[in-house]
């Protein structure tokens, strides 16, 4: 059994080699960091276990080593080991110069430089604190992203746990064309009234292409 489980992992270590993260599903590259405090047991079900368990992998990363070591499979090298990574990975933020997005221009050139090159569509979401001040970002969706099929909550919920004061949504359209569709302003107000509530407001949702890009918000399709 444990040379099926080696050579399953040094396929998917090759595969990421190869192609990067963005090729997998949240739960493979979890799986995959679990190898390094597994060694010889199948982790693709407890990575299953632990998204099921905490909803994302956000909150897998955000849950205490107490929390963690109660999933069955979860032992207290795994547990140590997904607290230990973000933590490491907010240090090496403390010295990277801060990012204020308090403009469509700034907004813009964020995304425009962040998705250039990009041959598939993608949604990012970065949340913002009072100045403008990006506190993070994440990829909603990679392939063939449909607004449609955004989780309002899922938006809700990271920006909740980022503290943020604003939201920035953005998206790619590699055809080269960056006019928003009616699918995409559709989507757009319903996370903003969403987040309304919560005294969070979406200031923007930025379609890029060709490293140029367009602001609903001031194409008042907000």
């Amino acid at each position: 059994m444990a040379s099926v489980h080696q050579g399953h992992r040094a396929r998917q270590r090759k595969k990421l080699l190869e192609n990067g993260p963005r090729a997998f599903a949240d739960h493979e590259l979890l799986e995959m960091l679990l190898y390094y405090a597994i060694p010889r047991r199948d982790t693709n079900e407890l990575a299953h276990r632990l998204l099921e368990r905490f909803g994302s992998l956000q909150g897998v990363f955000s849950a205490p080593v107490e929390e963690l070591s109660t999933v069955e499979g979860v032992g207290e090298n795994a547990a140590v080991l997904l607290n230990l990574v973000p933590q490491i990975w907010q240090r090496s933020l403390q010295g990277a110069p801060e990012r204020i997005l308090n403009s469509v221009d700034k907004c813009g050139e964020y995304f425009a430089e962040l998705l250039s090159g990009s041959r598939r569509e993608m949604l990012w979401q970065v949340c913002l604190d009072g100045k403008g001040k990006v506190l993070s970002s994440r990829c909603l969706a990679e392939g063939d992203v449909s607004m449609a099929a955004v989780s309002v909550r899922q938006v809700v919920e990271y920006a909740l746990r980022a503290g943020a004061v604003a939201v920035v949504l953005a998206h790619n359209h590699p055809s080269g064309v960056a006019l928003p569709s009616a699918e995409d302003r559709m989507v757009t107000h319903q996370v903003m009234e969403a987040l309304e509530p919560l005294g969070i407001r979406l200031i923007d949702h930025i379609v890029v292409a060709d490293n140029d890009f367009v602001s609903m918000a001031e194409s008042k399709l907000m």
